[in-house]
């Protein structure tokens, strides 16, 4: 089983990731996307998954550990594994601000229209939702950003349940800060 964390860009992946690492869960990441201001503890990444539809080959290396994957790479996941898709989904309104932010701060256009960039998620989401309830090799558990801040405990136990894995709960809730919920709606 390879764990797989996803969601749009600025949905909270990262904080995932952290999360599971601190619980014992084993991760597939290269940290060559350093921490920065917008996320001062690490993005978790690993570089490969970006070319995940031309080479595929790494992916056994994933057997038995959690990686990060944005939900619009879903689709390139190959054949042959089973997945544990934890979809982390954030307040789009959230996700434009965090996005804008991060952008602003790099000095990068802003890129297409709030509303826009709104429509485009919204159909990519119910795309592939749908696309994932049709793959008998992925199971999904969605998880709340939201809910994650709220209430670390129960989401780290429900993640746990999912996974069918023991894992350090307390350490998963240590890993929350919620001083880094900077992009409220």
């Amino acid at each position: 089983m390879i764990t797989v964390v996803s969601g749009l860009p600025r949905s909270g992946t990262s904080l995932l990731m952290q999360m599971l690492h601190a619980g014992g869960h084993p991760i597939l990441c290269d940290d060559q996307r350093l921490p920065d201001p917008d996320n001062p503890r690490g993005y978790f990444e690993l570089e490969k998954v970006r070319s995940l539809e031309r080479d595929a080959t790494w992916m056994a290396d994933a057997e038995g550990k959690a990686i990060k994957v944005v939900s619009f790479l879903l689709g390139r996941l190959p054949p042959g594994h089973e997945y544990r898709v934890i979809f982390m989904q954030r307040d789009l309104g959230e996700v434009l601000a965090s996005q804008a932010r991060m952008l602003e701060r790099r000095g990068q256009p802003a890129g297409l229209e709030p509303a826009l960039m709104r429509a485009h998620f919204e159909r990519h989401l119910e795309s592939v939702t749908k696309w994932m309830s049709g793959e008998p090799q992925i199971r999904v558990y969605s998880c709340e950003y939201a809910a994650v801040l709220r209430d670390p405990e129960a989401t780290a136990l429900a993640i746990a349940e999912f996974l069918e894995t023991p894992l350090d709960i307390k350490q998963m809730v240590s890993a929350v800060d919620p001083t880094l919920y900077r992009q409220r709606v």
